[in-house]
């Protein structure tokens, strides 16, 4: 049997391919967004019924079947992370995440596909090292930058970044485009779950804000919050978070 990763890697390349196809085709951004969801979550599910029949899914598009509670395996799925973003045309910043939690481990196996920039990155792979640059850059949401943000840009000197999905923000920490990535105000764990797999198998430190760590198959999915830097960054960056937190 393919291993997890080369699994989870070939089948978001798969979506990416139908996402980076259906692209080119003459729909307003709105329906263009929605067919692109539908359609990568179709081909997802179709893959993991077919070569992971006895796995449960998590699913940003699809029901949430609360029997994943009591499985030990269940695949984390974002078929089209940055819709907006997918959307408009000519916007990089959009990815598929697919990622596998397993009981007693957390995230195991994980792949974030950015077929703009025609890469899929794994957690199998070997990551090369990267320089830090200064200023930090911190990449922020651009819809919904964190309040805290302004206290790293002033307190650091971090250069702040916009940009869209959080896929192709964790993955600019991962090939040494940026230092970091904080939110905050609101994600799931579909947003998260594939770029943190992939962020610490590239050695990255990831974490809540408050620097607890990322719990992932929770019966509430909601995961509002988080961290991922530069290792040797961690401490400093969540000690100006903290200070910004009421007492």
């Amino acid at each position: 049997m393919t291993s997890d990763a080369r699994f989870a890697a070939a089948i978001a390349q798969q979506a990416g391919d139908l996402l980076a196809t259906l692209r080119t085709q003459p729909l307003d951004p709105r329906e263009l967004g929605r067919q692109g969801d539908l359609q990568a979550n179709a081909l997802l599910l179709e893959r993991l019924a077919a070569d992971r029949p006895d796995d449960a899914v998590l699913s940003e598009e699809s029901t949430d079947d609360k029997s994943r509670l009591g499985c030990d395996r269940v695949w984390i799925i974002d078929p089209l992370d940055g819709t907006r973003e997918y959307g408009m045309g000519d916007r990089p910043d959009w990815a598929v995440h697919v990622a596998l939690w397993e009981r007693g481990s957390g995230i195991t196996a994980a792949a974030v596909a950015q077929p703009s920039l025609r890469v899929v990155y794994a957690t199998d792979e070997t990551f090369a090292s990267t320089t830090a640059a200064q200023p930090m850059r911190v990449l922020v949401s651009a819809s919904r930058p964190p309040k805290f943000a302004e206290a790293l840009k002033s307190t650091l000197g971090a250069e702040l970044v916009p940009m869209g999905s959080a896929g192709a923000k964790a993955m600019a920490v991962v090939r040494g485009d940026a230092e970091a990535y904080v939110h905050a105000g609101g994600q799931w764990e579909w947003d998260s779950a594939a770029p943190v797999g992939v962020a610490l198998a590239a050695g990255l430190h990831c974490s809540r804000a408050d620097g607890s760590p990322l719990r992932y198959n929770e019966a509430h999915p909601y995961l509002p919050d988080l961290v991922i830097c530069r290792a040797e960054l961690a401490e400093q960056i969540l000690a100006v978070i903290a200070a910004q937190q009421p007492s």
